[in-house]
């Protein structure tokens, strides 16, 4: 079983910048994919996010490619979320999971969740 921990959420002005972290603590974290979902408030809870085991690759959301980057750190067990641009459509809660299956070639399915941080862009 893992643990995850976000952390960095706040409330933003359009335009500005935020980074959010996930720290991992129980099962194997440098083995699985990595993914950040968001959901805001009356809507379904949707991807944002996804690193592979080893970082090599990435995936986006399209309303967030060119705004967002995420990236791990094996070593401290843990993964960011670079968001830049912030728009008041970002405002969400922000997730962050951990893959079922281990060296996915890409996020395949959640299976184990943080309890979110609260992101909140002002216009």
């Amino acid at each position: 079983q893992v643990k995850l921990v976000e952390s960095g959420g706040g409330l933003v002005q359009a335009g500005g910048s935020l980074r959010l972290s996930c720290a991992a603590s129980g099962r194997a974290f440098s083995t699985y994919a990595m993914g950040w979902f968001r959901q805001a408030p009356g809507k379904e809870r949707e991807f944002v996010a996804a690193i592979t085991w080893s970082g090599a690759t990435t995936y986006y959301a399209d309303s967030v490619k060119g705004r967002f980057t995420i990236s791990r750190d094996n070593a401290k067990n843990t993964v960011s979320l670079q968001m830049n641009s912030l728009r008041p459509d970002d405002t969400a809660l922000y997730y962050c999971a951990q893959d079922r299956y281990s060296y996915a070639t890409k996020f395949l399915s959640a299976g184990s969740w943080g309890q979110g941080t609260q992101v909140t862009v002002s216009s």
